[in-house]
């Protein structure tokens, strides 16, 4: 039988331009996007092109680079960089902000991690890439500022996840949540999950942590994570040590996923630009809760914080509302204001 071929697919550009009719956007869109096909390329070829291991650097927050980290770095960067619509980059990978200079300048701050859960790369295991996205405020010429706001501000977010298919989940603010699948044949990101949501029912009961942290969590959260255990009605245990894959598997399978402010780290440990706020954009757009769990005297939502640095930390706590009550009783049974759900 010939095979059918979709003489009409609905791609990312198609998308962003019908979404918004901003042709800024769409460059912008096209330029995150082409980066992203090259990243697959890079870690579908690293073990070919002998791009596992350690680059002998360090990034910005003291974790070592892979080769792939610096690598996928430049991808972005570069395309970003030429695309002609950005003023400011921020990355994982670069202490400082990046300025684009007058002549290439656009209207568009962009904060990145150019590969998520890197350290799981040369062990196959599932990466991904984490992107936000601000306009310069308005009379800016580009400033830092620009992006040392609250999610409120962000315009729009998402991640890509590198895995059996590479999919790229997407959403703008106020906006509902939609996955776009690489297809290899025709080089483009294709629309094939339109309105993505947490299942209505809560789905799968899944919990997703690092237990190796368990001894310095606060007593709320091991007890949270106790009930979780609960033989009666236990939640089944996944953690991939990738937040992209962590994630996507949290929306659409159901559960929770955490990394708890702790004693070795009062103010988390996941970056607040380009994870936290852009992963609670969609967790909260696809019907979940992103919290941060106590932090700074009280129960948060992610969105609501203000970074005071390009790479500030925040908590997670982030899942369906079902699973997320659990941690905040246990909040509330220890004497914490707890917010509506």
């Amino acid at each position: 039988m010939a095979e059918k071929f979709d003489v009409d697919a609905p791609t990312l550009n198609r998308f962003v331009m019908a979404s918004t009719h901003d042709h800024d956007l769409v460059i912008l869109m096209n330029a995150i996007a082409t980066s992203c096909k090259l990243i697959t390329s890079a870690v579908q070829r690293a073990g070919i092109a002998k791009l596992y291991g350690l680059a002998g650097e360090q990034n910005s927050t003291g974790d070592d680079q892979k080769k792939l980290d610096v690598l996928a770095n430049d991808m972005m960067i570069n395309a970003l960089v030429n695309s002609g619509v950005c003023s400011v980059l921020v990355s994982e990978e670069n202490e400082e902000p990046i300025f684009v200079r007058t002549g290439k300048s656009g209207k568009f701050c962009v904060a990145f991690d150019p590969l998520d859960g890197s350290s799981n790369i040369d062990c196959n295991v599932s990466v991904g890439t984490i992107f936000s996205v601000y306009e310069k405020a308005p009379g800016s010429e580009g400033r830092v500022e620009d992006l040392l706001r609250s999610g409120a501000h962000c315009l729009c977010a998402g991640y890509v996840a590198y895995s059996s298919a590479v999919e790229m989940v997407f959403t703008f603010r106020g906006g509902t949540v939609h996955g776009f699948c690489l297809d290899s044949t025709i080089g483009e990101f294709v629309h094939t999950r339109p309105h993505m949501t947490f299942p209505e029912d809560g789905g799968k009961k899944i919990y997703s942590c690092n237990e190796g942290n368990s001894f310095n969590w606060e007593q709320p959260i091991k007890d949270a994570v106790e009930i979780f255990k609960d033989e009666k009605d236990p939640y089944a245990a996944r953690y991939v040590g990738s937040m992209v894959a962590d994630i996507h598997r949290t929306i659409l399978y159901g559960g929770i996923y955490l990394y708890p402010a702790d004693a070795k780290s009062p103010k988390g440990k996941l970056r607040l630009l380009y994870e936290g706020i852009p992963m609670a954009m969609i967790i909260e757009q696809a019907g979940g809760i992103a919290s941060t769990g106590m932090f700074e005297g009280k129960i948060q939502r992610v969105l609501d914080l203000v970074p005071d640095a390009i790479h500030a930390k925040c908590p997670i706590i982030m899942g369906g509302k079902r699973d997320v009550q659990v941690v905040y009783d246990q909040f509330a049974k220890h004497g914490a204001s707890v917010p509506p759900l």
